[in-house]
């Protein structure tokens, strides 16, 4: 499982899997998501706009796992 710094309390699904370099595009995600693909936290997601926050688990089956984590900021 690989780590996803984030340094706001919430962040769109869409938006971070963007940031992280996962998918290219909002189109790729909602592709995934028509698909059944993405899961957080063990539950099949149906919005690309799903809010995530520090200690979410985010899986894409066939690409990879994820975890949130708060950056702190120093």
């Amino acid at each position: 499982m690989q780590e996803i710094f984030i340094n706001t309390p919430v962040i769109n699904l869409d938006q971070l899997l963007k940031w992280a370099g996962i998918v290219d595009t909002g189109g790729q995600v909602k592709l995934l998501i028509a698909e059944n693909l993405i899961r957080v936290n063990g539950i099949i997601i149906s919005e690309r706009r799903k809010k995530i926050r520090p200690g979410d688990i985010i899986e894409i089956q066939d690409i990879g796992i994820w975890k949130a984590v708060h950056q702190v900021e120093e």
